[in-house]
């Protein structure tokens, strides 16, 4: 089996163009990773999905732990058998989630216990728990349990927030369960404070992890905010580990990152927007729902090969979308994400032949053209 390990082929500034080895396949990165929450991509099959470009997926431990129960995936093969997903799958560790969704949640330094939002079932989830649901589900790349920071936050609660996450890191890493092939990434907290930050970095590399995410950000503090912070976080992390920006982003975003070093994304975006009728295209972002569309015979992106694209106009889109019909969201679901892995791979490209500054404006220019509507 291959062991677990990154390559970077080769850089343009701080771009790197890379190159993940999982138990189940590589990952050629800078990679966006669709968002399977509840092991499955929304509106998309699995095989519609690789058809993509994606090499990636991620399931979510807080989720598939409510249903249908990690024990029960585990003992059905695990979570590549149970959603007929034979490429690599990273796990989110639950402790976004667990703030955002749960009910009566209650933390303290052995964990988090919160009641289901689905049923109200009383739950507990600490770094060892969680370690043991991706365990179950067999992630490929495991993440470390944190708390995600809320923004706003003075920099005494950032502080705090960061440090509990830094002890639930080492645990984490001390339950973890080593595999050949396999994973486990902490994350970087300390909200926009340039000194947390570097002290999560710090504290994170002297545990020791294969990956290194940065969490804690895309949370309301804005682009420029976010720039920032991955401006002065970046250069903290190992230049032979990947680095994961969780939860960005829009396109823009993702060119942004991706020029300050980042390797791997992932975002609900391009599945929730294909369900609520927007598109990305080369040529700015679309609202199929608008009437301009109605009788419109060209097809809704003239540089994109998916079967949307390729097969049905701008006008059959719309007529989909405003009769509420089920083929209206899969179509744009598996434009925008084709639309993501073109742009990861026109990224690759421009990294490898040095052109990435370049690149970046051009796409800059394409995406503010279109219907230029808020998502």
């Amino acid at each position: 089996m291959t062991a677990f390990g990154f390559d970077v082929l080769t850089t343009d500034g701080a771009a790197r163009r890379g190159r993940v080895q999982t138990a189940h396949g590589s990952i050629e990165t800078p990679a966006f990773m669709p968002v399977g929450t509840a092991a499955t991509v929304k509106a998309m099959m699995p095989e519609s999905v690789a058809a993509t470009g994606a090499e990636i997926l991620l399931g979510n431990t807080y989720h598939l732990m409510l249903r249908p129960g990690a024990e029960r995936i585990g003992a059905l093969g695990g979570l590549h058998k149970f959603m007929n997903w034979d490429k690599p799958i990273l796990t989110d560790s639950g402790g976004f989630q667990v703030m955002s969704l749960s009910k009566l949640r209650k933390l303290d330094e052995n964990g988090v216990t919160f009641r289901s939002h689905v049923d109200g079932s009383a739950h507990h989830l600490t770094p060892e728990r969680s370690m043991e649901i991706q365990n179950h589900l067999d992630a490929d790349i495991t993440m470390a349990f944190d708390e995600c920071t809320p923004f706003p936050a003075e920099h005494d609660v950032a502080a705090s927030s960061m440090r509990l996450s830094m002890r639930w890191a080492k645990r984490s890493k001390d339950a973890f369960v080593p595999r050949e092939g396999y994973g486990l990434f902490g994350i970087v907290q300390g909200s926009v404070y340039p000194d947390l930050r570097a002290e999560s970095a710090a504290k994170l590399q002297e545990i020791g992890f294969d990956g290194y995410a940065i969490g804690g950000l895309a949370v309301g503090e804005g682009q420029e905010a976010m720039f920032e912070t991955l401006e002065f976080t970046t250069p903290l992390l190992p230049t032979n580990r990947p680095r994961y920006l969780m939860g960005v982003g829009k396109p823009l975003d993702i060119v942004g990152a991706v020029l300050r070093g980042v390797d791997m994304f992932d975002c609900v975006m391009p599945t929730r927007s294909g369900r609520t009728a927007q598109a990305f295209t080369h040529r700015g972002t679309l609202n199929l729902r608008n009437a301009r569309h109605a009788e419109d015979p060209r097809p809704m992106d003239e540089d994109c090969d998916c079967p949307a694209c390729t097969h049905y106009s701008r006008a059959y889109l719309h007529h989909l979308i405003r009769c509420e019909e089920i083929q209206g969201a899969m179509l744009l679901t598996w434009h925008n994400l084709r639309f993501y892995q073109m742009l990861m791979a026109r990224l690759r490209a421009a990294i490898a032949a040095g052109t990435l500054k370049q690149t970046a404006a051009v796409i800059e220019a394409e995406l503010g053209r279109g219907d230029v509507e808020p998502l």
